[in-house]
């Protein structure tokens, strides 16, 4: 079974065997450096967008500039899985792309909800240290049916995104849910954040497999591309949570 995460398809990996030994193979800790790269990175786009004016801003959140980045990123994607040797060029370009979209989101959400934005990054790292710490202990394994589920879950998802934002182009209006602080809104933002955290081990456990089996150098980008893109819609669902909740206060 393979990883939740399209970007950890198991026959991309396959196609980037390397002779082990040779000194040019992927690793786990050149796969943590490649990921604290895109994270500079990241850092450095979302604090450029972050200052951007309103009116921009309001133009990169309407529905024709999220359907181009939805299909850009798409596109890279598409890319990497069929030719990976591309990820040291397409990972940080994919990066850049997302921290476009996060620094608007999250300083459109600090003005409104101050202090927001720095819980959600808190949060969001502790997530990810919890969900390492339990991986590397084997408390939590990516057995046959923790992908299994954590799969379907996560197709559903995304299919379930792709229909709003589908709709919205015809003018329907996304569930009240999806924003709202109701019962019902907080329960399925808590039930995202799950899915992401556990998309987390799926990630683990494919790298940390994979890094044995002599891939390509450049594998690590790839590995790295694939981490970012679970922790960058962590963060967004995280942040989607907490504006919930300071709805009900």
């Amino acid at each position: 079974m393979e990883s939740s995460n399209p970007t950890l398809k198991n026959d991309v990996f396959s196609n980037a065997r390397a002779a082990i030994g040779s000194g040019q193979t992927m690793t786990i800790q050149g796969t943590i450096n490649k990921t604290f790269i895109l994270f500079a990175l990241l850092l450095l786009v979302t604090g450029w967008s972050w200052n951007l004016p309103i009116g921009i801003k309001a133009y990169l959140l309407s529905f024709q500039a999220m359907l181009i980045t939805f299909g850009i990123c798409m596109a890279i994607g598409f890319v990497l899985c069929r030719n990976p040797q591309m990820s040291p060029v397409l990972a940080p370009l994919y990066t850049a792309i997302q921290g476009v979209f996060v620094g608007v989101v999250s300083s459109l959400f600090e003005q409104r909800f101050p202090g927001i934005v720095i819980q959600a990054v808190g949060l969001t790292f502790a997530v990810l240290f919890v969900m390492l710490v339990a991986y590397q202990t084997g408390w939590i394994q990516a057995t046959p049916m923790v992908k299994k589920c954590v799969i379907i879950a996560t197709i559903a998802i995304m299919l379930f995104y792709f229909v709003v934002l589908a709709a919205g182009a015809f003018g329907i209006h996304p569930p009240a849910f999806l924003y709202q602080g109701s019962m019902l809104g907080i329960g399925f933002s808590l039930f995202v954040v799950g899915i992401a955290t556990f998309n987390l081990i799926l990630d683990f456990d494919l790298i940390e497999r994979h890094s044995q089996e002599g891939l390509e150098k450049y594998m690590e980008w790839y590995g790295a591309f694939a981490l970012m893109a679970t922790l960058i819609w962590l963060y967004m669902e995280i942040l989607r949570l907490l504006s919930k909740l300071n709805r009900r206060n």
